[in-house]
């Protein structure tokens, strides 16, 4: 399993609390310190597409618009802080955010 997220996060620190309790284990990325790479950035689009970018998030409200207007995987290359989150990956099905429906999929299967 792969978790892509923050270690700042207190989702992503909630989900890998839950998951390390099922005791599963994963590789963390932590997006920050780590970025990611042009492969993870495009199977995370590939998936997920316009849904990935957080346009809540604090990184969102700094952008530009014409920063904003950029191709989603242009926006996770330069700001990858910007990805919604935690993002798994587990067994080639991927997810996106931590609620209770998601979180039984990845704690359960």
């Amino acid at each position: 399993m792969k978790f892509y997220g923050l270690k700042s996060c207190d989702t992503c620190r909630k989900a890998q609390k839950a998951i390390l309790a099922t005791g599963q284990s994963f590789d963390v990325v932590d997006v920050r310190a780590d970025g990611l790479s042009p492969d993870d950035i495009a199977a995370i689009i590939a998936e997920f597409g316009e849904a990935a970018i957080n346009r809540a998030s604090t990184t969102w409200r700094g952008l530009t618009e014409a920063e904003k207007a950029r191709d989603p995987a242009a926006l996770l290359a330069a700001h990858p802080t910007l990805m919604k989150r935690p993002v798994i990956e587990r067994n080639g099905v991927w997810s996106l955010g931590w609620k209770p429906d998601i979180a039984e999929r990845v704690l359960t299967s």
